[in-house]
Parts: C-alpha cells; structure tokens; sequence
C-alpha cells in the first residue's frame, strides 16, 4: 500500500502561491521545473494554471530572464559550449527564440578564449603517449562540455605530432 500521498501536505492555491514564489526567489526558473514542483505538491490542473499565471504576471517566473541566467551561468561556471547550452535549454522546453536571446548573452571573443584555455588546459593535463589517442580524448571531453566539432578539430589540427 502506497502511503505517499495519505501523508503529503496538501496546499491552498494561496500557499502554493507563496511556495512557489520563494522558490522562484532563490534562482531563476523555468516553467518545466515550476510545473514539475506544483506535481509533486499534489496540485489540480486547475490550481496549477492558477499558480503559474500569478508567478508569470507578478514575473517570478520569466523564461526569457531564466535562459539568459542560465546560459551566462553555464558557461561562466561550468565551461559549456553553445552546443551543450543550447540541448540543456531544449530539455527544458525552452522556446527556440529566448535560446537565441540567451546565447548572445556569451561573449564571443570571451567564448573563443575559454575555448581555446581549455583545449590547452587538457592538452596538458592529458597523460597519453599515443598522440592520436590523446587527440581524441581531449576532443570527446570538448564535445562533451558542448563546443562546435568544426572548433575542436581546429584547434586540435594546430597540434604537431
């Protein structure tokens, strides 16, 4: 027998609201995860429009806002590419527009430098006496922080064996 729900608090639409205020307070959201948190509150359809249209009014909750915050913080912060940026928004059901919007909040002469200091950072750190093998471990690890293949082979190419 499942004792989740028998247990759970349950909310008003007006303590949802607040909840949902101060969440949206300590970081930018975006909608997927507002609506996610209004789930697992036990939250109707109806209570959750209710809730969403307040925050969005009241603009707690702007996706614009949100995916420039997260595309200033991902990059600064973890050292993604544009390419890992932009499949994190899409996750999270980002429109098309505000990922465009959000990625030229990245510098580019900015990108091109973090670029370039990691590809040499890991070209460095990389311990691997087979020169091609050592090219492609330090270009799986830029593909995976999300930067563009045609960049990586690039760079990669300017390495001598």
């Amino acid at each position: 027998m499942n004792f989740s729900k028998q247990n759970q608090k349950t909310y008003t639409v007006e303590e949802a609201k607040r909840a949902l205020e101060n969440y949206c307070i300590y970081q930018d959201r975006c909608h997927k995860e507002v609506e996610e948190k209004l789930f697992k509150m036990g939250m109707i359809p109806q209570a959750c429009e209710v809730v969403m249209l307040h925050l969005m009014e009241h603009n707690f909750l702007n996706e614009e806002r949100f995916a420039k915050s997260f595309a200033r913080g991902k990059f600064r912060i973890k050292k993604y590419g544009k390419v890992r940026i932009t499949q994190e928004l899409k996750f999270r059901n980002i429109s098309d527009y505000n990922i465009k919007t959000a990625l030229k909040e990245i510098d580019e002469e900015e990108y091109t430098n973090m670029f370039y200091k990691l590809v040499h950072q890991k070209w460095e750190n990389t311990k691997e006496s087979n020169f091609y093998k050592k090219k492609k471990k330090v270009a799986d690890f830029l593909l995976r922080k999300g930067y563009e293949s045609n960049l990586i082979y690039a760079a990669l190419n300017d390495f001598n064996t």
